[in-house]
């Protein structure tokens, strides 16, 4: 038996399996998918699944379902259905969402569960296929926003399919397990914001990491933006040119569109790579055969507008956790989209130059940021395989996944009045973290809140430039803290153990703040307050 990381997504759904060496393995489908596309198509007899259920998109829409999981355990009534979409139409069945199709020669309702389970199906096939053993269990990963209806009808789909649905997590969890895992940073206390642009909508959270342990302080979704807003942008452009030369207009019929549309997925994959793509499509509307070609920068003239969109969506979650960009040290791009190098730049822009923005277009060493959620449930999927099934309940308790934690940083104040951090702020607790350091003895022991504020310095132009520059000076900012409330004094007297003097601090489940001096076999010990 095998226990396996599933990210579930509109667009597309990623399989991932840890082996023995701790390393994870992404599955590919039968047709050499990483990406599976999370579709199904049916002609006659047949249920065609992933690439080839897209393909069916041109010549048999109808019967073709696409973005369905966001309305697993929604009723019709408040599902957000798209206004045009070249599929088989969400219709009300029983008061779910639901599609009907023509299957084996005959007419058939069925509701998004059974579309989940058949896709979950065809998923298990693909894993078991790749692996060699029976799947059993996964590790799923879901939206922040979803519902625990929403998790229940998934969880119940899944069993439907014959997979154990051991544990959720949210999908901006999983790709920064991932991604910190992969680059040995787990044990790092830093500020993250994780950006998952897909297909149909983009998420984004705010995450504390703090010795292995998140937090999240923020999260926002935009469903309206995505990948299909910069494949509309790429199909306009093309139509406009390809109605100026034939006096034709490809946008008429569905079928024209769909091939549009198809074309132009492959064009921005192709423009994350290299500076310039062709377009080919044969009889793309009233028998004309259309053959063009854009580069790069046109491609991302045509898309300013979305990418800017995109941009600002990231700013907008980091001041929703009441944070500025400053106060981020790492910024996470996650799903295909992510693999723009527009993208990547106008998001690098926002922030200083002291946080780092993690995408594939600035470091090629990056993880695949489509294949970074899958990766993160996988390395969930091996930690709990060892754990029964009344133990992994009992870890998903309130009391254990949503940890209280601090507002402000915990530190001392040294003899130059300056602020040394002991427990970062928005740490969640119960948390001990302690600081060593040299003194002969007799000391005063000061324990304060960190206040935030805004250190800045003016880059000033190298000798021999300033004549020839008209340009303002650089003004660089950064984040410093500084003392604020003091909490304790710890006297501490007489000669320490070998100079050294150790400084613990405690905050425990009930939130009391417990301060401790210790050197040697001398201890001096206060209790704060509740934080």
């Amino acid at each position: 038996m095998s226990f396996i990381g599933l990210h579930f997504g509109n667009t597309s759904t990623s399989i991932a399996v840890t082996k023995g060496d701790g390393k994870v393995d992404v599955i590919a489908s039968p047709d050499g998918e990483r990406a599976i596309p999370s579709a199904l198509s049916y002609v006659g007899t047949d249920e065609y699944h992933g690439g080839q259920a897209l393909a069916q998109l041109i010549r048999n829409p109808q019967n073709t379902i696409i973005n369905f999981r966001d309305f697993a355990g929604v009723s019709f009534d408040k599902a957000v259905l798209p206004e045009i979409v070249n599929s088989a139409k969400a219709i009300n069945v029983d008061g779910k969402v639901g599609y009907e199709i023509e299957e084996d020669g005959k007419t058939t309702k069925i509701t998004v569960d059974e579309v989940i389970k058949r896709h979950f199906q065809q998923i298990k096939a693909a894993a078991e296929d790749y692996i060699g053993n029976k799947v059993e269990g996964v590790v799923l990963t879901t939206p922040t926003n979803f519902s625990d209806e929403q998790k229940k009808a998934l969880k119940s789909a899944t069993k439907e399919a014959g997979l154990n649905v051991l544990q959720f997590i949210n999908e901006p969890s999983a790709a920064l397990l991932a991604h910190l895992t992969a680059n040995n940073k787990l044990e790092e206390d830093r500020i993250y914001v994780v950006a998952d642009f897909g297909g149909v909508r983009s998420d984004a959270a705010v995450i504390t990491a703090r010795g292995g342990i998140f937090t999240i302080l923020a999260t926002e979704h935009n469903f309206e933006l995505g990948g299909d807003q910069l494949d509309a942008a790429l199909s306009e452009f093309f139509a406009k040119e390809f109605e100026k030369k034939y006096k034709a207009n490809p946008r008429k019929t569905q079928r024209s569109l769909a091939k549009l549309k198809s074309e132009c997925i492959t064009t921005k994959k192709t423009l994350s790579n290299v500076q310039s793509s062709t377009i080919s499509i044969d009889s793309l509307s009233d028998g004309f055969d259309f053959h063009s070609s854009i580069n790069r920068l046109r491609y991302e003239v045509v898309a300013r507008d979305i990418f800017s969109k995109m941009a600002a969506f990231v700013e907008e979650t980091v001041r929703k956790a009441g944070l500025e960009t400053l106060d981020i040290d790492e910024v996470l791009l996650v799903g295909g989209t992510s693999n723009t190098p527009r993208l990547a730049s106008n998001v690098q822009f926002i922030f200083p130059e002291s946080t780092v923005v993690v995408s594939p277009a600035l470091d090629s060493k990056a993880l695949d940021p489509s294949e970074l959620i899958c990766r993160g449930a996988a390395l969930q999927a091996a930690l709990i395989e060892s754990y029964d099934e009344d133990e992994i309940n009992q870890s998903l308790q309130p009391v254990v996944v949503n940890l209280e934690h601090i507002a402000k940083p915990i530190g001392l104040k040294n003899a130059d009045g300056e602020f040394i951090q002991i427990i970062s702020r928005e740490t969640a607790y119960p948390i001990k973290r302690s600081l060593t350091f040299d003194t002969p003895g007799d000391v005063l022991i000061e324990l304060y809140e960190g206040e935030r504020t805004i250190e800045e310095s003016t880059v000033e132009p190298e000798e021999g430039e300033e004549e020839y520059s008209d340009e303002e000076p650089e003004v660089l900012k950064k984040v410093v803290y500084v003392p604020g409330q003091l909490l304790a004094q710890i006297p501490f007297k007489g000669e320490t153990a070998n100079g050294k003097l150790e400084v613990i601090v405690r905050i425990t489940v009930d939130g009391l703040l417990q301060a401790t001096v210790r050197s040697g076999d001398k201890v001096e010990r206060v209790d704060v307050h509740s934080t």
